[in-house]
């Protein structure tokens, strides 16, 4: 017997789900290059 495919509704939950915990790792991401570019600026200054 072949698996029910799953139903829009559940694709779409699903979908919601994927983007905020991409949206999370994205923050994170942009969290830390901010640190690394700050970081960076103030050793340019320290120069």
């Amino acid at each position: 017997m072949r698996a029910k495919p799953p139903k829009f509704e559940q694709l779409v939950q699903e979908n919601k789900q994927e983007l905020m915990s991409d949206e999370k790792q994205i923050s994170q991401i942009e969290l830390r290059l901010d640190k690394k570019q700050a970081a960076a600026m103030n050793e340019k200054q320290d120069a």
